[in-house]
């Protein structure tokens, strides 16, 4: 695996992590270096714009979902054969789970995987009370792995003035700048940064974003600070197969858009043959599949289509009645209702397999991670058995289900969740599959069951 790795922080969520990240992404693409990437935290859109900069899909590094020794082992893993890994950071760099904790942070995941962490700075309307920003937060924490700073908004001129400055405090080295350019903006929206897909040029600006980082960032220097990372060579957990291959359809297209990489890998390596669809754009599921998928997404954008799609609405429908296995997550649960409303609150039939109706709320509703503990013995797991998720929605359902308790860390807080039942298992919650390998075993082993039943 890659004997180099990198984390690119800030102080706090806005400061341009994402930007100079795909534009160091793209820049080290363009010089021919094999790249693996990762995102700190939950966060689904942030990965997109990674694969979108380097052609390969991103991962997720999170200590809530799973243990340190677990962590390890899907880093290394997703850096094999990487010349160099580069992670994003969430939040602000020392920000956890709750106010007054660092666990879960991107200061967490570094000195837990040993990553040195390059700060970036939004100089915005400041030039030296910059530098009182990096020294309080590379010194907040004498293990902080702070190396390097590279500052956003900032001119060239005010750089040079304060590269000295920077030399002065201990182990940091000043990496360089990006100027203010509107032209380098990414938006947002409800749920953080608009998807890829809905940039136009995408690739055009990433190519100009790496030509001005090539121009003022000190990529070598950065390189060569990523040397500071020391793999842990953590033995790769056993992972129980199946018996036999299964078929698995994946809905992924500008709707349905939020997987998590280890997720579908883990599913692979427990024998699954994955095939994806778009409910958008095709006129029914693929042929011969023994279970699906329905992940989160956009579907509120994109309802007029998503639902004036009857053909395969009703090949949903009808594959889900004669049997098979579904697992639906946020939009995915929020298609299956009666009713859906779209981001203007204007509703219409969806697939009518939930009863009630999913509707826009003007809040983000149970928003943060969760431990899932089932409330009774059903298909997918047994009574008392917890899977680690989260969930984040600004929509909500009249029908939310009631088969897990659904149990905040830090406050205990809980509310009821998901219907597991007729071999549906379908809710707000995205799960993350390591937290508890027998729950995506489990649903293989129904596909394969339901491919059985189909065959005779």
């Amino acid at each position: 695996m890659s004997n180099k790795a990198i984390m690119l922080a800030a102080p706090s969520s806005g400061s341009g992590k994402t930007l100079i990240t795909c534009g160091i992404l793209q820049a080290l693409k363009n010089r021919g270096l094999k790249v693996a990437s990762f995102k700190c935290g939950p966060d689904y859109i942030d990965p997109m714009f990674h694969r979108r900069a380097i052609g390969i899909e991103a991962s997720n590094i999170d200590l809530f979902f799973c243990q340190e020794d677990m962590a390890r082992s899907l880093f290394e893993e997703n850096s094999k054969d990487m010349e160099i890994s580069i992670v994003e950071g969430v939040m602000g760099y020392y920000d956890g789970m709750s106010a007054a904790t660092e666990e879960g942070s991107s200061y967490d995941v570094s000195r837990t995987l040993g990553i040195p962490t390059v700060m970036i700075i939004n100089a915005k309307g400041q030039s030296l009370s910059a530098m009182a920003v990096l020294k309080g937060i590379s010194e907040f924490r004498e293990d902080s792995n702070i190396v390097g700073v590279i500052f956003n908004n900032m001119s060239k001129h005010v750089y040079d003035s304060l590269k000295e400055e920077v030399k002065k405090l201990k182990g940091i080295q000043p990496l360089g700048y990006l100027p203010n350019s509107k032209d380098l903006v990414i938006e947002s929206r409800h749920l953080g940064l608009i998807t890829p897909m809905e940039i136009k040029n995408l690739t055009v600006k990433l190519n100009k974003l790496a030509d001005t980082i090539e121009e003022s960032v000190e990529l070598d220097k950065l390189l060569e600070l990523a040397k500071g990372y020391e793999p842990s060579k953590t033995a790769a957990p056993q992972v129980q197969k199946v018996a036999g291959t299964t078929k698995i359809a994946i809905a992924r297209d500008e709707a349905f858009c939020f997987y998590y990489k280890d997720n579908i890998n883990l599913l692979k390596k427990m024998g699954a043959d994955i095939v994806e669809f778009s409910p958008v754009h095709d006129d029914k599921l693929p042929e011969n599949i023994d279970g699906l998928i329905l992940g989160g997404g956009y579907p509120e954008l994109y309802h007029k289509e998503l639902l004036a799609n009857a053909n395969m609405k009703e090949s949903i429908k009808k594959a889900i009645s004669d049997g098979m296995p579904c697992l639906a997550e946020c939009g995915g649960f929020m298609y299956l209702h009666q009713k859906m409303e779209d981001i203007e609150g204007n509703s219409a039939a969806a697939l009518g397999l939930i009863e009630g109706n999913s509707f826009r709320t003007q809040k983000l509703n149970r928003f943060g991670y969760i431990t899932l503990e089932a409330n009774e013995d059903n298909w997918l797991m047994e009574k008392g058995e917890t899977i680690k998720g989260h969930e984040f929605h600004y929509f909500d359902s009249e029908n939310c289900g009631s088969d897990l308790t659904a149990i905040k860390p830090i406050t205990g807080k809980s509310w009821q969740c998901m219907h597991i039942k007729d071999r549906l298992a379908v809710g707000f919650p995205h799960l993350f599959y390591h937290a508890n390998p027998n729950v995506p075993k489990r649903f293989l082993e129904v596909a394969m069951k339901y491919a059985k039943e189909r065959s005779k």
